[in-house]
């Protein structure tokens, strides 16, 4: 792995930023991890709640061993350790939405112990995060303080729903590296299905432990960020609370270990409550529940069943497809964005080297560009992957040029439209007939005899130009390597 130096320069010199995340990632099921309440998102307040989620008395969690097996899995596509004995405890802290007076969780035995995942940065360097744990545990529910001038409401509709929390080692040392494993983590969780990664809906959150230490130096003080729920918010709240940090260290303050919130409206981190340490929230072993005991036999049963991961994915596609590792991690790295690519790929006619770039970059370029101008998903893409491949059909068997391709790709989009209808009713099928390209060049050369003089005496770069001139009189419509061909040839004759 390729190690960066990541120094902030401040007044008084250099600092080291160091980042540890714990993210809080809800488990794909129907039902919640110790009641068969339902786990949907969105359902009316308190219309999803369970006695074991309200906290009544005598009644006892059963676990949900669909969950278990979801934490297996994501501890499998993280290169982990899994615990084939792991223990539930009582994490005890009073919240007006937590009804039990504690949340169920583990600690000194978590069903997942240390990972690892790779991610890959602009530069194109590769850094390991390592993974500390993963372990099971309910949610709580969700107080609301706008409904009301003076009371908060509380829907408990949450409050038991299974999560997963992935608590990284300090090893991230920049916003660029945190926001890219945010990004690698979530699509992984996407590929295998145990999370939809819906950050905006509170699926996927992140608490952020950051701190600043001169280089080399033992680690900081460091302030959680608790609960962001956006990439963008993410790298907001870690750049101010550098700043701030970075301020009452070189004013010869402390940093005081606390919870923060951030403030989307404002993009500042505010101070929530002090930082609680283990010891305060009073672990010990859930007396309800039995230790979770795991066989080599079951692992190996979901071992077998994981997807092609994206790792593996892009490397599959360099070598298989010789696409650069750039447009292969592109195309790997989120699961719609996959099988998009894939889907496109089985309607290819040429399922060559050259098509297969082709279609890759019409992706990456004129797709996503569409994409992004109307805000759309690639789910929600106006063109499906089957008449995108029809169109790199047409391209590749030179039907149309790369040109005249990119106004029928936004004629597409518009109107749904299939290419070859579009080609047929506005005549748009290229010409490669040489004698009728011949025509074209002799007019455009005979027109422009001082550019010829020019070109001849040394301008070469006017042979574009002259390409574009032609093209221009055959409205898009002539082949640009035949009409290149007979430049070339008449220009030198």
């Amino acid at each position: 792995m390729n190690e960066k130096n990541h120094y902030i320069q401040g007044k008084t010199g250099p600092w080291e930023v160091v980042i540890g995340l714990e993210v809080h990632a809800q488990i794909t099921s129907k039902v919640k991890l110790f009641s068969g309440a339902s786990a949907a998102f969105g359902g009316d307040p308190n219309t999803q709640v369970s006695f074991i989620d309200a906290g009544f008395p005598g009644m006892l969690p059963v676990i949900n061993r669909f969950c278990v097996e979801q934490a297996i899995k994501t501890g499998l596509g993280l290169n982990a350790q899994i615990n084939k004995t792991s223990i539930f405890d009582r994490k005890n802290y009073f919240y007006a939405d937590l009804p039990q007076g504690y949340q169920i969780s583990q600690f000194l035995c978590p069903i997942i112990g240390k990972g690892y995942l790779d991610i890959e940065l602009e530069d194109g360097t590769v850094r390991r995060i390592n993974i500390t744990r993963l372990h099971l545990e309910q949610d709580a529910g969700k107080s609301i303080h706008d409904q009301h001038p003076s009371k908060s409401y509380i829907d408990f509709n949450r409050a038991g729903v299974a999560l997963m929390e992935i608590v990284s080692e300090p090893d991230i040392r920049s916003i660029e590296e945190a926001q890219a494993y945010i990004k690698k983590l979530r699509g992984l969780l996407r590929y295998l299905g145990t999370c939809d990664g819906n950050m905006e809906q509170g699926s996927l959150r992140a608490d952020i432990n950051i701190s600043l230490r001169r280089p080399g130096a033992d680690f900081g003080t460091r302030a959680e960020i608790k609960n962001v729920n956006s990439v963008r918010f993410m790298g907001q709240a870690i750049n101010y609370e550098i700043q701030r940090q970075m301020d009452i260290l070189e004013n010869g303050g402390q940093v005081d270990q606390e919870t923060r919130l951030f403030d989307a409206a404002k993009g500042i981190t505010r101070s929530m409550r002090s930082k609680e340490d283990a010891h305060d929230y009073r672990y010990f072993p859930d007396p309800d529940l039995p230790p979770l005991v795991l066989t080599d036999e079951e692992i190996e049963h979901i071992r077998v069943t994981l997807p092609e991961l994206p790792d593996a994915k892009k490397t599959r596609f360099i070598n298989d497809y010789n696409l650069s590792p750039y447009d292969a991690g592109v195309l790997s790295s989120e699961l719609e964005t996959v099988t998009y690519f894939e889907t496109a790929l089985e309607s290819l006619k040429h399922q060559n080297e050259k098509s297969i770039k082709l279609l890759a970059n019409w992706m990456i370029g004129e797709l996503f560009a569409a994409l992004n101008k109307d805000s759309l998903s690639i789910e929600e893409s106006k063109v499906s992957p089957q008449l995108l491949a029809d169109l790199i059909n047409f391209i590749y068997d030179e039907t149309i040029s790369g040109r005249l391709a990119k106004d029928i790709f936004a004629e597409m989009w518009e109107t749904g439209e299939k290419p070859d209808k579009i080609i047929n009713a506005k005549g748009l099928v290229q010409v490669s007939d040489e004698d009728t390209i011949a025509a074209a060049v002799d007019k455009i050369l005979s027109e422009n005899q001082d550019k010829v003089s020019e070109y001849l005496s040394g301008k070469d770069k006017l042979l574009g130009f002259f390409v574009g001139q032609v093209m221009k009189m055959m409205q898009g419509k002539g082949n640009p390597a035949v009409i290149n061909k007979i430049l070339l040839k008449k220009l030198k004759s």
